[in-house]
């Protein structure tokens, strides 16, 4: 960047910043904006409108993971989450207008969406997004965007004025800008134009993160900003806490640590606080789960099951709340330098506790809650070395000429993320249904799990439901095989369900399907294990134990029992976004969600509704939020009494009526 000018260009108003662009640019635009949290929409929306008015015009933009606020469906849906929506998100939050015109398969003919990473589930029925979407490594895309000839790059960054002048936080994405950047100097092709878009609301994280002015070519600085999208906080059923419970005992103390997002991660993070706060309870919960002793024996040999006192250090593509959780509950403490002599130092023991500086965690985007944010600028203020947010290439992998720190960093190293199925033989299908529809991403997945042999001690950990509900009923998510592969069965390692772990390093191909099968729901072991049988992969006189037989939902409810009446597994154990009406109105729409998707469940609609029962504590404050206290149309009387029987039969379900 030497000899790059101050900034030349300073905007509050959108329209006009987008109507310059386009002027600079000419009809052409090649954009590369960030995944996530990092996106301008409102930016990217004026370009889009510039580009959807005039079909002399072009656009082509590379990203990743558009968040939009879900759409919910008419009816009972759209009655219960257009109110929250509107409180949680806020009434002037902006939607990637792109993302929804792909979505319902309307993208004008001059516009193209190229997304490595898709927001789960949200494009499998966009023919534009299945056609566009880029299978690639994360650390692979700033390679890729270089030949793209992009002209624009445009992203969502903090302001710091002081003595020194105007500097830039990339705060949440510092992941593929600065790795981007760099390969399209070193390629030799012409800088993109460089935008700046300022939200005042988003942390101003230093360190790698910060860069100098001269970085932009252009500020936006709107007179207004919506609110930061944030995340709301899941639910965590029984199966999901039971998984989490076999998966805390895998992690060691002093080690280092990585989490992905979603349900099972934060039951992750909830049993390894209970490992923490609650030990004798947790261990307790671990021996009912653990009948066999599978998991106790991997604690033994690479987990623990004692409190944290070293505590960990985490290194995770994305920071999310369970981090933050874990920082306050003092377990994300140990410290790590940029610097070899330091850090073997620190290995050895011999570093002085004096020592400045340091950091405990390093990501290369966040995302999250409101919470998370409000954290990450507190402990930037408090501790500004405490969190480095850097370039994807230096989280996501060992090579480079930062092999040998990382590598003392990432000592004792647990990478845990999670998948949709897995095969017998020991790959993992977590992105790609089997015709070829584009669920979500590879994203990191396939570089933990490479780093995680690479690293001694290193193990890689899948995280998978062992059933799941399908429209034909309950269907196993461990296949002899599957259409689809994402994580190769010779990088088998560390598979975790609600039932236990299975351990397949090293393991011959029979081994492998007595591990999987030892995981896996009873109701399916018979079948599974007649195909494996069938293909040769497991001896014909092979016997399922006993103990396997117990692999079921209701072994589950009567392990956790005791912790659940403690108060120690909530459905929200994080807190929830969700009024108290609201959370009694869940269970009952998911009931009628899932009825409505085969035969038995509609048939159990019927009958709920033949014989609702009587009234229910909270049943008119629930009517209430809905809009249904008095229907005037005959829809709305339907509907009244639908959600009456719902709300009726979850009361008897929890009463063990």
């Amino acid at each position: 960047m030497i000899g790059r000018m101050s900034i030349e260009h300073r905007h509050t108003d959108t329209t006009e910043c987008a109507q310059q662009i386009a002027d600079r640019l000419g009809p052409d635009l090649r954009i590369a904006a960030p995944l996530g949290l990092g996106k301008p929409h409102g930016l990217l929306n004026a370009l889009y409108r510039l580009t959807a008015d005039e079909p002399t015009r072009s656009l082509r933009l590379y990203t990743a993971l558009s968040l939009t606020r879900p759409q919910p469906a008419p009816g009972l849906e759209a009655r219960f989450l257009g109110p929250f929506l509107e409180r949680h998100f806020g009434a002037d939050q902006i939607d990637p207008q792109y993302a929804l015109d792909q979505a319902r398969n309307a993208l004008p003919a001059n516009v193209e969406v190229h997304e490595f990473y898709l927001q789960s589930g949200a494009l499998l029925h966009s023919a534009s997004a299945q056609r566009s979407y880029i299978s690639q490594n994360y650390t692979h895309v700033a390679r890729d965007l270089v030949p793209q000839d992009i002209n624009l790059l445009v992203q969502l960054v903090a302001r710091r004025e002081g003595p020194d002048g105007v500097r830039y936080s990339l705060s949440c994405n510092p992941d593929l800008t600065l790795d981007f950047l760099r390969q399209v100097q070193l390629a030799g092709k012409p800088r993109p134009l460089c935008v700046a878009v300022v939200h005042p609301q988003l942390p101003y994280l230093s360190g790698t993160a910060e860069v100098a002015e001269d970085y932009f070519d252009i500020e936006l600085r709107p007179d207004a900003s919506p609110r930061l999208f944030a995340l709301p906080r899941p639910p965590v059923d029984l199966v999901e806490y039971a998984l989490g419970l076999h998966a805390s005992a895998l992690v060691r103390d002093g080690g280092c640590l990585q989490i992905g997002i979603g349900a099972l991660s934060d039951a992750l993070v909830k049993a390894l606080l209970l490992r923490q706060q609650e030990n004798i309870a947790w261990r307790r919960a671990l021996v009912a789960l653990d009948r066999r002793g599978a998991t106790h024996a991997l604690a033994a040999s690479m987990g623990g099951l004692a409190p944290l006192e070293t505590g960990l250090y985490g290194a995770s593509e994305m920071v999310m709340d369970g981090f933050m959780h874990l920082q306050q509950a003092g377990m994300l403490k140990r410290r790590s330098w940029d610097d070899l002599a330091q850090e073997q130092a620190s290995v050895a023991g011999q570093l002085d506790p004096a020592t400045p500086g340091g950091h405990y965690l390093r990501g290369a985007f966040f995302l999250g809650t409101q919470a998370l944010y409000e954290w990450l600028a507190a402990t930037e203020a408090a501790d500004p070395d405490a969190i480095d947010m850097c370039p994807v290439a230096n989280v996501n992998q060992l090579y480079g000429d930062h092999q040998a720190l990382a590598v003392l960093q990432r000592r004792g190293a647990r990478f845990f993320n999670t998948c949709m199925m897995a095969t017998l033989l020991g790959a993992a299908v977590s992105d790609t249904l089997a015709d070829g529809e584009v669920v979500s991403g590879v994203g990191g997945q396939y570089n933990f799990v490479a780093m995680a042999h690479e690293l001694p001690g290193g193990r890689s950990a899948l995280l998978l439901r062992a059933t799941r509900q399908a429209r034909g009923g309950i269907e196993s998510n461990i296949r002899w095989n599957y259409g689809q592969t994402t994580i190769p069965r010779h990088l088998r390692d560390l598979y975790v369900t609600e039932y236990g772990v299975a351990d397949l390093r090293g393991k011959s191909d029979s081994e492998c399907v007595e591990a999987m099968l030892s995981i896996s729901d009873a109701r399916f072991l018979d079948v599974l294990s007649a195909e494996a049988k069938s293909h040769g992969k497991l001896a014909v006189d092979f016997a399922i134990p006993e103990a396997w037989r117990r692999h079921h939902p209701d072994h589950l409810r009567e392990a956790l029992l005791p912790l659940q009446k403690k108060g120690l597994l909530p459905l929200f154990p994080f807190g929830s976004d969700f009024t108290d009406v609201e959370q009694q109105l869940l269970p009952a729409l998911n009931w009628l969600k899932a009825s409505a998707g085969n035969w038995r469940g509609r048939f159990r609609l019927l009958q709920a509704l033949s014989r609702p029962g009587a009234p229910i504590d909270g049943e008119a404050a629930a009517l209430e939020r809905m809009g249904l206290t008095t229907p005037v149309t005959l829809t709305d009387r339907v509907l009244r009494r639908v959600l009456q029987a719902a709300l009726r039969r979850m009361a008897g379900a929890r009463s063990g009526r």
